[in-house]
């Protein structure tokens, strides 16, 4: 399924993107430290929100499907970028607190570990970046 996003250059290292299905809007903004005002996420940040919301997707699909109540879950992730040998993320923390999860067992904790893994983010990922995830079942 293809989905087209409109963006648009609006001056100043901002861009507005349009999500062509839906229509909803965000924008775009370059990072301080890449000469931008850092008004807003950067283009990196996008991957790195991406990515934690990729994962907690695949989990609540997951929970969904079992009957598993993590509402209230929260995933925080770190973006790190590395200026050598060209700028570029060079490693993105992922950390989980799993509403509910310390009712659930080790088999069960293993699934939405793997599970989470199989996001399409994770999997796009160039191998350079450096993913680390945590899971805290709380």
């Amino acid at each position: 399924m293809a989905v087209e996003i409109r963006i648009a250059y609006e001056g100043e290292l901002r861009c507005r993107c349009e999500h062509g299905p839906s229509g909803k809007v965000l924008s775009t903004d370059a990072p301080v430290d890449n000469q931008g005002k850092g008004e807003s996420f950067s283009p990196t940040d996008l991957v790195a929100t991406a990515l934690g919301t990729c994962m907690m997707t695949i989990i609540g699909i997951m929970a969904k499907q079992k009957g598993y109540p993590i509402e209230g879950t929260t995933v925080t992730v770190v973006k790190e970028m590395v200026q050598e040998p060209f700028r570029r993320i060079g490693k993105l923390s992922v950390v989980f607190h799993v509403k509910n999860g310390a009712s659930l067992g080790a088999k069960e904790r293993k699934m939405f570990e793997q599970a989470a893994y199989t996001c399409p983010v994770h999997k796009s990922l160039h191998p350079d970046v450096q993913v680390s995830v945590v899971f805290l079942w709380e």
